[in-house]
């Protein structure tokens, strides 16, 4: 299908102490878990998206690439003030030309979703989200655990080497 990617990972990218553990489940258990245990690749910006590469056409290429957006949905991400272009370019691919599947990681309790953008609403709605629990700080590693299952469910099937 000419995919490099089997998802592309969207977090929230400003420096705080909730985005410490965001930034750690991207870049360490993320990877662990998808690729490492599970087989799959993942497009990580900050990993995959190289100094000097002009970021929009990079981040807009490697989208096109990949079979599915994974959101991390925090409450950074709902509160922050400008759009991130990642998450406006995925749900733009997502929504309107109905190409790329989303998956929807809350990270946190998010409670009612009214202050989240509409689209991100709607994608809830239709098909829900996976909600990271407290419990599963405990053996986040184990890709047998019900959220990694879960997630798992709406990967596109990994290609296994022969």
């Amino acid at each position: 299908d000419g995919k490099i990617y089997d998802a592309y990972v969207i977090y929230p990218k400003t420096h705080t102490s909730e985005a410490n553990f965001v930034e750690y489940f991207v870049y360490q258990i993320m990877p662990d878990i998808l690729e490492n245990k599970c087989g799959y690749k993942l497009c990580i910006y900050g990993r995959d998206i190289y100094p000097g590469e002009d970021a929009a056409s990079a981040i807009e290429k490697r989208m096109q690439k990949s079979r599915r957006l994974i959101i991390l949905i925090t409450h950074q991400l709902i509160n922050s003030k400008e759009d991130a272009y990642d998450q406006h370019i995925a749900l733009y691919n997502a929504l309107i030309q109905n190409d790329t599947k989303v998956i929807l990681l809350e990270m946190e309790t998010i409670g009612t979703y009214e202050k989240l953008q509409e689209s991100l609403r709607f994608i809830i709605k239709h098909q829900g989200s996976i909600k990271w629990k407290e419990e599963h700080t405990v053996h986040p590693q184990s890709p047998n655990s019900k959220f990694w299952k879960q997630v798992r469910y709406h990967m596109p099937l990994t290609r296994r080497p022969s």
